[in-house]
């Protein structure tokens, strides 16, 4: 059986063939092409977990006391980065939100960042991971601040959204690796690559990144850190060197149909899916098959949803505490009878006042 095809090039390290045995059944693999330009063109998606400096898990949610500290620890390992890709001879680096903490705004400090780069702004709601993988608008990816995945035991760590595990051929894989078999589509390679050290234990199957440890995982809630100017010097390192050896990356190819399946982990359950006509469940986990990554990403997603409903014990836990909880809840219950009662009388209900809509976007919200 062969496990991977090589498309393009050779690859001379025993380590790079073991490594993507990982993946059996899931790539061809290819190296990336050199930018037919003055420099290459990277995509920068960052998220807010792995970031040096940071052993307080509450620094990348938004609303809490400690948030404005994680967007000033974001902006610095961002910039580190930025630093490095323009010293490695990249002709251009655009920013994406790859967190999407609820913040109205950007997580990052736009203010702050590297005028050299650019956050990208659109007008209507776009997937940071999804809807940029476009050859004639980027050559590489960096992604930073990310984290390892679900039971991996690192700083928070999960896959997508807490309470799952993302699994592509029987392989369970972190979302750095779901940013390459997406991007891969497109024949862009994730290139550069930070976050702690279980996350590095991870990426094993990708070992042309170049990585940067940012801290050492004590717990989901906690790590030791290390010296964050080293870390940035490191930063600038590495993301040079991403650049410089472009044409050795790997682009990761997903082979179609794929076998995806969602793993619901604590907090979450998926049980109540259990008897859905038309679902395939086993174990708290759903499954099915994809022609290519994008249809199994995009089929992934409302499984996703689903599984949040699962969250509604904790949420409401506070909320069923208030000593007019009865009240409370007969005002919800009204106002479910109000809609049914409009709809069925033929005309819409008026829903409730909403914040206005967004004007710009800039990646997860």
């Amino acid at each position: 059986m062969q496990l991977f095809s090589i498309v393009r090039g050779t690859f001379g390290t025993r380590a790079l063939a073991v490594a993507l045995l990982a993946f059996v059944g899931i790539l061809s693999i290819e190296q990336a092409g050199a930018a037919e330009r003055s420099g290459p063109r990277v995509l920068l998606i960052h998220d807010m977990e792995g970031l040096s400096g940071q052993n307080d898990p509450y620094t990348f949610l938004y609303g809490h006391p400690a948030y404005p500290h994680g967007q000033a620890l974001l902006i610095a390992d961002v910039n580190a980065v930025i630093a490095g890709l323009f010293a490695g001879g990249a002709s251009s680096v655009v920013v994406a939100d790859g967190h999407g903490s609820g913040n109205p705004g950007p997580d990052i400090l736009v203010d702050k960042l590297d005028k050299r780069a650019r956050l990208i702004s659109r007008s209507e709601p776009f997937d940071a991971y999804l809807d940029l993988a476009q050859k004639d608008e980027f050559d590489a990816v960096a992604v930073v601040g990310m984290h390892c995945k679900s039971g991996s035991g690192g700083f928070a760590a999960h896959t997508y959204t807490i309470g799952m595990e993302l699994l592509v051929n029987g392989h369970s894989i972190t979302e750095t690796e779901l940013v390459g078999l997406l991007y891969g589509r497109a024949g862009i390679p994730v290139i550069f690559a930070s976050g702690d050290d279980r996350l590095a234990a991870d990426l094993k199957t990708m070992p042309w990144l170049q990585y940067v440890t940012t801290k050492k995982a004590k717990s989901a809630s906690d790590a030791e850190l290390y010296p964050v100017d080293q870390v940035h010097e490191a930063m600038r390192k590495q993301a040079k060197l991403a650049v410089q050896k472009l044409s050795s990356a790997v682009v990761m190819r997903p082979e179609g149909p794929l076998q995806i399946a969602v793993r619901a982990v604590a907090p979450a359950n998926m049980r109540w899916l259990k008897a859905m006509p038309g679902v395939n469940y086993d174990n708290e986990t759903v499954s099915f098959t994809a022609s290519d990554m994008a249809d199994g990403y995009r089929r992934m997603r409302p499984i996703v949803t689903a599984l949040s409903f699962s969250f509604a014990d904790a949420e409401l836990a506070p909320y069923n505490a208030q000593p007019n909880v009865d009240d409370l809840k007969f005002k919800g219950m009204e106002e479910l009878y109000r809609r049914w009662f409009a709809a069925e009388s033929g005309h819409a209900a008026a829903s409730p006042a909403s914040s206005s809509r967004k004007s710009e976007y800039h990646g997860f919200e």
